[in-house]
């Protein structure tokens, strides 16, 4: 199993979310975060004063893959959030060793 964490724009949201419920994931977790990456954050204006505002809003969506459909489940996140600009996002993919549905008992992937 692999557990893909996806960081992405807010307004990318609600496109990706669908892609995802498309294709057959079940469950997702969605976090509202803050956060900077190479950019630094950015500049605004307000009132003629500028500002920098270092935090910028991201969303943050953890799913839990079976190990066939991580390439197929990341590309898609990619082909949905990606707008070109700086600030898309990242994808990271980590390994998950087990997963135990809580109501049932169920083990591994069939826990999923």
């Amino acid at each position: 199993m692999k557990k893909i964490e996806a960081i992405i724009r807010p307004e990318k949201l609600e496109v990706v979310r669908r892609a995802l419920e498309g294709a057959g994931c079940a469950g997702i977790m969605i976090s509202e975060i803050e956060g900077h990456g190479k950019q630094k954050g950015m500049i605004q204006q307000w009132r003629g004063e500028k500002y920098k505002l270092e935090l910028l809003p991201k969303i943050k969506i953890d799913i839990v893959v079976k190990d066939q459909d991580a390439e197929r489940i990341t590309g898609l996140i990619m082909d949905n959030a990606k707008t070109g600009d700086i600030g898309d996002g990242k994808i990271f993919i980590s390994s998950i060793e087990s997963a135990v549905r809580i109501r049932t008992g169920e083990k591994g992937e069939s826990a999923l």
